[in-house]
């Protein structure tokens, strides 16, 4: 198992729909693992193949959670439906949120209460479950990762004017940029 390189806002595979997985064999398992010893290198929550430069409809997640899901998971080619995300302003204590590929930045952003995951597990067996409360958030923010968005792309705009500022600050927003899970210091302070 290897630990790659998290990929930084403004890498072109971080900012394109990622393409279905139509293999489920040797390749894609080890991915996978490859994919949750990352996460867990950068303490992550969860991280989808885009992150690591992969292109596929793929993420890992591990996350304690009250639904009955097993901790640790993947899910290939999800599909999600969600509840309403409401119309109030997010709760800059409750509503926060972080991503590898923003690394040390934190703002908050609405999400949907529940989410109704679908997909596969490496082996192409069948994945379903419904995802409540932070652990709805997870699933919410890694699927859209698939779809070539960041959190910091569907912040309302208070925060989303802090986000590029900070952006600029690090001078992201070009390819190349990466940092070393493990190796670099943990931008979230871990």
């Amino acid at each position: 198992m290897t630990v790659h390189p998290v990929t930084i806002w403004g890498e072109p595979v971080l900012h394109r729909r990622a393409a279905e997985v139509t293999e489920f064999d040797d390749n894609l398992r080890e991915l996978i693992e490859d994919m949750h010893e990352t996460n867990d290198a950068a303490n992550g929550v969860g991280l989808a193949a885009p992150q690591i430069g992969v292109g596929l409809r793929i993420f890992v997640y591990k996350y304690q959670n009250d639904d009955g899901v097993p901790p640790r998971g993947a899910v290939v080619n999800p599909r999600l439906t969600l509840s309403k995300v409401p119309g109030t302003a997010p709760d800059p204590e409750e509503d926060e949120e972080g991503c590898l590929s923003f690394p040390g930045e934190s703002y908050p952003l609405k999400r949907a209460d529940w989410a109704h995951v679908e997909g596969f597990d490496g082996d192409g067996e069948p994945v379903d479950f419904v995802a409540t409360g932070w652990f709805a958030r997870v699933m919410q923010h890694e699927y859209d990762h698939l779809d070539g968005k960041l959190y910091v792309d569907k912040l309302p705009d208070r925060y989303a004017r802090k986000a590029k500022k900070a952006a600029k600050t690090h001078g992201w927003g070009v390819p190349g940029l990466t940092w070393m899970p493990g190796v670099d210091p943990d931008p979230f302070g871990h």
